[in-house]
């Protein structure tokens, strides 16, 4: 059936085949099911501009990022293994497809070191970039297409191994759900377990992908500089931009000029605006109802929530695009938009942050902030849009919920070991009515703190301390908080006993303050919070937020709604990073040549003429 994820399922078959078609054994698959796999290869609907025959709705999610090199390689793949044979869709041989599927690919990688991962530093989907790009530098023949593969994969694990803490990918991210970011084990661990071994925790039940594909690749094999990155004592400070900066909040205009020449009313450029979540832009509105006219996109289930809100303006383009500019902060929950990203990591601790992002506006998978000691031992805050979600596990909490994104983004800053979090919604029920009906949010943010994994909690006055091993996170709230008892008899706990719920009530606007240490920086836990209690947060509530607080370690910090972030009295930058920016280089913005260096080894890409080499330091 033509139902997403049918995408991850083909990438699949590609490994069934091409293992058996590379077996040495007697032992191979039935030549039935071979034909099988490739006649649904032939009769699969590969691109969203593909006939669509009278009779069928396509369910596929065609333009994320990660489905569209996933569905890109799957073609090319399939095109190859069939060069002669017509693909019932298209009309297209195989050889044709496989042509049409080369440059899309190449492209898509050229693209990621531009503007970074769109999806940044997703555990959930990095894994679905690795994985189509393990596959296609496994089974390719085309020397240019296993090249880019290898060159996209080391940009992968760049990024994953610059926030590597213990085994965990302790970082913002543009895109993750409850289930993924509440256990012990999250997507990415039994990838990051297999590439850097950084943590004694056992693989887990289930599955990664990645992790597989990594072991049955015999092409590609991480650089060392990565492994190092990853690995590295008190790797400090690391910096990085994603995406590209649109403003959904602009005033509308006529032909409004696109980033990059990547004309916004050109149906060619859809998949890669959609890719970053452009859904309900105004800059898009003409060119999205075309396509959703034509392909029937209107008739799919994943986009009925965008149905309903063209329907309420009656489809009419100039309506509709009125309608998302003047309620950007809540129709555009899936913009990805451009994203800075900061971390810090120690041996014992890390704290990471997407800096200055959406303020206030609503974001359906956004992950803001976390502060990590170890697999499952983390903190971070969210303001929830539902309520407490019943069942057995997180699968139900989703776009956004209770943990998953948040109902209005923090503006957030981060030094080293310091952060600030201000939540205020930029919007309330007397925005818009209708859309508070179906768009509200609950009275209160909350932090994950889940007592049961770590060594030692106290509280004192509005802060929250928790240790684990040799290292420390101190939270605060301005609004006083509480543990919420959750009964596992009606709500996932994931098996833990002590309240992990910590609820700062009174209001959705509100100031958490983290700070993080270690037993380097201080000479226990108890002395890292006499640090932390011996100044008190001063915070000032008008029309926004004014914060000033002496941290023990950054010295005296203020921020605010509007207000810029300084240290000391120095206003620090708020974005405008380079795409990656740590003790083993810097990559600019846009740049598309890439060299790291640690103290054993070195890497070496160039995107514009392609070169890989890796070597000796």
């Amino acid at each position: 059936s033509w139902q997403d994820p049918r995408d991850f399922k083909l990438m699949y078959l590609h490994w069934m085949l091409g293992l058996a078609d590379g077996s040495s054994s007697s032992t191979t698959l039935d030549p039935a099911v071979i034909e099988a796999i490739e006649l649904r290869m032939a009769d699969n609907r590969y691109q969203w501009n593909d006939p669509l025959p009278d009779d069928r709705i396509d369910n596929q999610w065609f333009w994320s990022e990660n489905h569209l090199i996933i569905g890109l390689v799957n073609e090319y793949l399939a095109g190859m293994r069939m060069p002669d044979r017509t693909f019932t869709v298209s009309g297209l041989t195989g050889a044709e497809h496989a042509k049409r599927a080369k440059q899309p690919i190449l492209d898509w990688v050229h693209e990621r070191a531009e503007f970074g991962f769109f999806e940044w530093h997703s555990h959930v989907y990095m894994k679905f970039n690795v994985s189509p790009l393990l596959t296609l530098a496994e089974f390719a023949e085309d020397p240019d297409l296993v090249l880019a593969a290898g060159m996209g994969l080391d940009l992968c694990i760049m990024d994953m191994a610059s926030y590597c803490h213990a085994g965990v990918y302790a970082a913002s991210r543009g895109r993750t759900y409850a289930k993924d970011k509440l256990t012990v084990r999250e997507s990415t661990f039994a990838s990051f377990k297999l590439l850097f071994d950084d943590s004694d925790l056992d693989y887990g039940e289930g599955s990664d992908s990645g992790a597989t594909y990594f072991a049955g690749s015999q092409r590609y094999r991480p650089p060392q500089v990565l492994i190092d990155m990853a690995t590295a004592p008190d790797p400090g400070v690391t910096r990085e931009r994603h995406g590209i900066f649109v403003d959904a909040s602009a005033p509308i205009t006529r032909s409004p000029k696109a980033a990059f020449g990547r004309d916004f009313e050109d149906p060619k450029n859809l998949s890669f605006w959609w890719s970053q979540g452009m859904v309900g832009a105004w800059q898009m509105t003409e060119v999205n109802l075309a396509a959703a006219e034509e392909f029937r996109f209107f008739e799919t289930e994943a986009l009925a929530e965008v149905k309903a809100l063209v329907d309420l303006n009656g489809g009419d383009p100039d309506k509709v695009r009125e309608f998302v500019q003047a309620n950007h902060a809540i129709v555009n929950f899936g913009h990805l938009r451009e994203a800075n990203t900061y971390g810090w990591r120690s041996s014992d601790v890390s704290l990471a942050t997407v800096v200055d992002h959406r303020f206030g506006e609503m974001r359906d998978q956004i992950h803001a902030w976390q502060a990590t000691l170890g697999p499952g031992s983390v903190v971070f805050t969210t303001h929830p849009r539902t309520d407490v979600p019943e069942g057995e596990d997180w699968s139900g909490d989703s776009k956004p919920g209770y943990w998953t994104g948040e109902a209005s983004i923090p503006r957030s800053v981060q030094h080293e070991r310091t952060g600030i979090h201000i939540y205020q919604p930029a919007w309330d029920e007397s925005t818009n009515a209708l859309l508070w009906s179906i768009f509200g949010y609950q009275d209160y943010t909350h932090a994950y703190v889940p007592q049961d994994r770590f060594d030692e909690v106290r509280q004192d006055g509005n802060w929250t301390f928790v240790r684990k091993d040799d290292g420390y996170i101190a939270l605060w709230s301005w609004r006083a908080p509480t543990w919420r008892t959750t009964d596992p008899a009606i709500y996932p706990t994931d098996g833990q006993v002590k309240p992990f719920d910590l609820v700062a009530e009174g209001g959705p606007d509100n100031v958490w303050i983290v700070e993080v240490g270690d037993a380097a920086s201080a000479d226990s836990f108890e002395a890292f919070a006499s640090a932390i209690l011996a100044s008190d947060p001063v915070v000032e509530r008008d029309k926004g937020f004014t914060v000033a607080w002496t941290s023990p370690a950054t010295g005296d910090v203020t921020f605010g709604s509007t207000a810029p972030f300084t240290i000391n009295g120095k206003e620090q930058e708020l974005g405008d990073y380079p795409r990656h920016e740590s003790k083993w280089g810097t990559i600019d913005h846009l740049a598309t040549k890439v060299e790291l260096r640690s103290d054993a080894a070195t890497l070496a890409l160039d995107f514009d003429n392609p070169s890989r080499s890796t070597g000796s330091a």
